[in-house]
């Protein structure tokens, strides 16, 4: 339940936070399985546990939810090793080398054939609306992922105003700041990881793990680099590193963090996770709403 790798959207207009409309309109789209001739597959499933059958979670005034993804797999060698023969013959029959169009033909055909008999994999991507703050927090660093997220929200609230909760403008000129040590978010340290590129068409990059980002040898790399992630420490809380494109990523929540809940122990499931899930995302909208506070600042 403790997020890794979040994506957060900033919302123009308030959704919602009526708990039985959330639940109606997320059920209409909710996960069924692939059939035999479908790659790929998404829908709402259950954001608390399996056992727990509710498509939305209220926790005060943050809604959870989460979206199941199936998708069949197939390898590129499965592929290529069932197409070899195949192309062969056809090419045979015609007499002369097929053309990409029909190489290509040939492998869309193939893998529909081939669907039926492929293993399928699973993932669950959880995430919640914060009415507060007004913004959404996908349980994701894929941008891609985040987006398949907030279009399936779309189709099952009809309406969703989403855009990237930060400016990537003052993100890049705070970037620069945060490995100096200035202007800091509030209740933040500066970590020990950091990664620049030339902006430059060949692109340099350097790349420090475990390192002081005080030393000469990591400040020197500004003259002529931009900060693409750095990350921040907020002691007893969390850390995280910070992209240049607004993505949260490497989420480590602290051990004095996660085991706050430890005494309630599991067997009531539904309010341990209630409990885990509130101490998480207060901790992660804490942080965030500083990131955010420091950035609506002039670099």
């Amino acid at each position: 339940m403790w997020f890794k790798n979040v994506r957060v959207y900033k919302l123009s207009a308030p959704l919602s936070t009526d708990i039985s409309v959330w639940e109606q309109a997320l059920a209409e789209f909710k996960f069924t399985p692939l059939t035999a001739q479908e790659a790929v597959r998404s829908g709402f499933s259950f954001p608390l546990h399996p056992s727990i059958k509710q498509y939305c979670h209220a926790c005060q005034h943050l809604l959870f939810f989460a979206v199941k993804r199936q998708e069949k797999i197939l390898p590129a060698a499965v592929i290529n090793e069932e197409m070899q023969p195949r192309l062969e013959a056809m090419e045979q029959e015609k007499g002369r080398p097929l053309s990409r169009k029909e190489k290509q033909s040939l492998k869309e055909e193939l893998q529909l054939s081939l669907l039926p008999r492929a293993f399928s994999r699973s993932s669950l991507t959880q995430g919640y609306y914060d009415a507060d703050n007004q913004w959404l927090v996908i349980n994701s660093g894929s941008a891609g992922k985040a987006e398949d997220v907030l279009a399936l929200l779309r189709k099952a609230l009809g309406s969703l105003p989403a855009l990237p909760w930060l400016d990537n403008h003052k993100l890049n000129s705070h970037l620069q700041l945060w490995l100096q040590n200035q202007a800091l978010p509030a209740g933040f340290n500066l970590g020990s990881d950091a990664e620049l590129k030339a902006p430059d068409e060949e692109g340099a990059k350097v790349k420090f793990s475990n390192h002081l980002l005080s030393a000469d040898e990591v400040q020197s790399h500004l003259q002529d680099k931009l900060v693409t992630s750095i990350s921040l420490e907020r002691p007893d809380a969390l850390s995280c590193a910070i992209t240049d494109d607004g993505a949260v990523k490497r989420l480590k929540f602290h051990d004095l963090l996660t085991g706050q809940n430890d005494e309630l122990g599991w067997e009531d499931l539904s309010a341990r996770l209630d409990a885990d899930l509130l101490l998480m995302a207060t901790a992660l909208n804490s942080a965030l709403l500083s990131i955010s506070q420091q950035l609506s600042e002039t670099a």
